[in-house]
């Protein structure tokens, strides 16, 4: 799906902060509108896109939950989970039903917008404030969203001040591989300066690697 045609549903019952980040979405350049909702029946009802994101809040009247998730994600839509809620068993429960990512209600606006690109681009987003649960993207344990371990390496030593250089010594690639990695790992977080990359690391928890002779082959 490129940028342009990214349309977000919203489903949430809370007129406030339902028309705030209605308004949000409305502001992106890059994304439009598709259909506010105070519940999940009246989403299915209203909707007009068929393959939209869906921000979508689980403590909803009628259907909610793990329930409204697997309603939503059914019909095709790729479902944001916005919750104020951070409970290890919502988190599993909604992810395993069929979430493609997962946003506390504390989130600012750039994180929403990030985390619904992330999600139109077929990647899935966990909220950092999901870390500490030792939860991945999937609502399985350990891990970070949609990044290899590879990947994961790289990011530890760049979150630990180290230069691509000095990275790719350690871990015993090339320079050009390293910044290979790093290109992924910025397409797949959304995020494009070093600082960020060590604020988003730190914030998941990913701490420096061992030395590669204690976790690494020749």
């Amino acid at each position: 799906m490129a940028a342009a045609d990214i349309t977000v549903g919203i489903v949430e019952d809370h007129p406030l902060y339902r028309a705030a980040v209605a308004g949000l979405i409305t502001e992106a350049a890059d994304l439009r509108l598709c259909v506010v909702a105070g519940s999940v029946a009246e989403f299915v009802t209203t909707r007009r896109c068929p393959d939209c994101v869906v921000l979508l809040d689980p403590g909803l009247p009628g259907v909610r939950g793990a329930a409204a998730v697997r309603t939503v994600a059914g019909l095709g839509h790729r479902v944001l989970v916005l919750s104020a809620e951070v409970d290890r068993t919502e988190v599993r429960a909604t992810m395993a039903a069929g979430a493609a990512g997962y946003l506390c209600k504390s989130a600012d606006a750039e994180e929403i917008l990030r985390a619904v690109r992330q999600v139109a681009a077929g990647h899935r987003y966990a909220s950092p404030a999901v870390a500490p649960l030792g939860l991945d993207s999937r609502g399985g344990a350990g891990g970070h969203p949609d990044l290899s371990d590879r990947e994961m390496d790289v990011l530890s030593w760049l979150a630990a001040g180290e230069r691509d250089e000095d990275i790719a010594r350690t871990l015993r690639i090339s320079v050009r591989t390293v910044r290979s990695y790093l290109d992924r790992i910025r397409d797949k977080t959304g995020l494009r300066r070093r600082s960020a990359l060590t604020r988003y690391a730190i914030e998941h928890g990913v701490t420096a690697c061992g030395r590669p002779d204690d976790r690494l082959s020749a």
